[in-house]
């Protein structure tokens, strides 16, 4: 699927923070969410491109994409599970 088809529902933006508050913001978001919605995260943290696939796969929920934004940043397409 093209990460520019992804729909999301709700998106974080966690730019400029460090580990392991990215992890951790998302996790609370994706706690608030109702199941099958999408979170698309926003983040600059390079440890966050181990954490949040471990979460994911760890805590049932399904990454759909990632990359890396021409501006710098990293772009999480999390569907909750």
């Amino acid at each position: 699927m093209d990460i520019n088809e992804i729909k999301s529902d709700e998106i974080l933006d966690v730019k400029g923070l460090s580990c392991p508050m990215p992890l951790l913001k998302t996790k609370k978001k994706l706690k608030s969410m109702k199941p099958g919605l999408i979170l698309e995260v926003l983040g600059t943290d390079p440890g966050s491109k181990n954490d949040i696939p471990g979460f994911c796969k760890k805590g049932g929920n399904e990454l759909m994409a990632m990359a890396d934004d021409a501006e710098g940043f990293t772009r999480y397409f999390i569907k909750k599970g």
